[in-house]
């Protein structure tokens, strides 16, 4: 059951990911990635839940909480970085640096998206087969840690959009609220996310392969697709602003700024 539910989220998320791809070329945003992205992992989600074998209310849970994190995720995206906005500038240097072969490349790295939607489903897909009733301990704690981080982002993108907002704030480097302790804060309570999402499934069989998640989900927002590609984003566009931010704020995990 279990490969049957991850060969059809493939294709399914596959074939999304191909859609998704096409609309750029008509809208010239490759940024609606970032939001189909979340939006096949809730998707995915509540479909292994769907049909899923597992304890009903195990089933509602994780369903629940990965839909209302892919649904806010994604429609945030949308609305502020695709819908009416010019391309995103990570982006648009990707163009540059693939050139004549830009359109190709893109597609492969849509469909590379699929594939990664899939594997960050794990969690749903395991906790979607646990048939024991009642939840564990680390399950409920998971659902407290989650709902924590849930809000941290949402405040994070909350202030720093109301940041941007404002007109003079332009080519200005938002340090407020929790901006002020972490360069990235709105990444860091994902990735925080992620790590309940891997504790919830932990207790179910095989549940520990969820732990792959978070690990994942850290390196790629450390090293490839995170914070790497905002902060050359935030140099070319903020310049000595954002360099001075560097030198005084912690780029993931928050802390106080240093002097």
């Amino acid at each position: 059951m279990l490969g049957w539910t991850l060969a059809a989220g493939l294709v399914g998320t596959c074939l999304a990911m191909f859609l998704v791809w096409l609309t750029q070329l008509r809208t010239g945003n490759a940024g609606i990635v970032d939001a189909a992205w979340a939006i096949s992992i809730a998707s995915l989600a509540v479909g292994a839940a769907a049909v899923g074998e597992g304890w009903p209310p195990r089933r509602i849970a994780i369903a629940a909480i990965m839909a209302i994190w892919g649904a806010r995720l994604g429609l945030h995206l949308l609305r502020d970085r695709v819908i009416g906005k010019p391309e995103d500038g990570r982006y648009r240097a990707l163009r540059r640096e693939w050139g004549p072969s830009a359109s190709s490349r893109m597609l492969r790295f849509f469909e590379i998206q699929a594939v990664a939607a899939v594997f960050f489903a794990l969690p749903a897909v395991l906790a979607s087969a646990n048939t024991e009733p009642g939840f564990a301990l680390v399950e409920r704690a998971a659902l407290v840690v989650w709902c924590a981080a849930f809000v941290g982002e949402a405040v994070a993108d909350w202030q720093l959009k109301q940041f941007r907002s404002a007109p003079n704030n332009s080519g200005r480097t938002c340090r407020r609220g929790l901006w002020r302790y972490s360069r990235h804060p709105n990444y860091f309570f994902e990735w925080v996310m992620w790590v309940a999402y891997a504790a919830f499934a932990v207790a179910s069989p095989f549940g520990v392969v969820a732990l792959l998640c978070p690990i994942a989900m850290l390196y790629l927002l450390l090293h490839v697709t995170g914070v790497p590609l905002a902060e050359a984003q935030a140099l070319r566009s903020r310049g000595s602003d954002y360099l001075r931010y560097q030198q005084t704020t912690n780029a993931f995990f928050p802390w106080r700024p240093r002097a």
